[in-house]
């Protein structure tokens, strides 16, 4: 099989988030994925305005439900934000101004507006009254993952009991300075109800001395690989878009937001990714498997 990416916002210069985006892009943007090394993915959509945000989703939704063969490569579309924590350093590049607590009506327009395609949403489990959206989610067989977030044990544990599974990009979406001890990584990796712990393995997010350190503490079974590309993957340096940001890449292939405040999802493709996990960190074929192929279709049940 090949591998699965939960969390690809775009690839060789096209946004899923585009409002222009074109029919033809998402064939473009698969075999650029394929070429890259990689296999499917979850085609993803980062926090805007609501009603903007409802609009990329249903136009990404019209464009995949059109296109069988574009479909193939994107079966589902990720829905990161706009319920995220909108403070400094967890609100990542995330515009923290449109970021908004949860209720079930607002996800039920997103949900709607996918048209049957929305396959996994990320918020933050402190925004989210009583956990409402995340049992909303669940139920309808979404996975609900926390990110962008700083909840307590408490809360991580009863969003927990309200149908959250995963979790987004551990070690990053989190400020440069934590509590040494009781902090959102220590809380997630202690979590044993958390199913699904995703990572980027792209060589820039986390060192992949530290990288592996929290993927053994995660475990091997839980542990996902994920690129969070944009449309800056590929492409080389430059200057390109997600959503309503501006993303500035530098010769290195790191992608940051303008001013170099924050990282902006990264430009690795699945090779990239894989290659990190077995040279860097140094799994075995079958474990890299592990992270890239069966854990992330297990997760979202392809």
């Amino acid at each position: 099989m090949l591998p699965f990416d939960l969390q690809l916002n775009g690839y060789a210069g096209i946004d899923f988030a585009a409002a222009d985006l074109a029919p033809a892009s998402l064939r473009t943007a698969a075999a650029a994925v394929h070429d890259a090394g990689g296999g499917m993915a979850l085609a993803t959509v980062i926090t805007d305005d609501l009603d903007i945000l409802e609009a990329r989703v249903a136009r990404l939704a019209e464009r995949l439900l059109a296109d069988d063969v574009a479909r193939a490569t994107f079966p589902g579309i990720h829905v990161e934000g706009p319920f995220l924590r909108g403070d400094p350093g967890f609100v990542g590049a995330h515009p923290p101004q449109l970021t908004c607590d949860a209720t079930p009506e607002a996800a039920a327009r997103l949900v709607a507006a996918g048209r049957g395609l929305v396959r996994m949403v990320t918020l933050a489990p402190e925004r989210d009254r009583n956990h409402a959206t995340t049992r909303f989610l669940a139920d309808r067989g979404i996975l609900v993952a926390a990110g962008h977030c700083d909840p307590s044990r408490d809360d991580l544990a009863a969003a927990v009991r309200a149908g959250l599974r995963a979790f987004t990009h551990l070690g990053n979406a989190c400020p440069h300075l934590l509590p040494r001890h009781d902090n959102i990584i220590q809380r997630v990796l202690a979590c044993r109800g958390i199913a699904w712990i995703t990572f980027i393995p792209d060589g820039i997010h986390i060192p992949p001395f530290a990288l592996g350190n929290l993927i053994r503490a995660a475990g091997l079974d839980r542990a996902v690989a994920v690129t969070d590309a944009t449309a800056a993957g590929g492409m080389g340096p430059g200057c390109f878009r997600l959503g309503a940001l501006d993303v500035d890449v530098g010769e290195d292939g790191a992608a940051w937001m303008a001013g170099r405040t924050h990282l902006v999802g990264s430009t690795a493709g699945m090779g990239k990714v894989r290659a990190v996990l077995a040279d860097d960190i140094g799994l075995s074929p079958a474990e890299v498997d592990r992270l890239s192929v069966e854990n992330p279709r297990r997760a979202v049940a392809v």
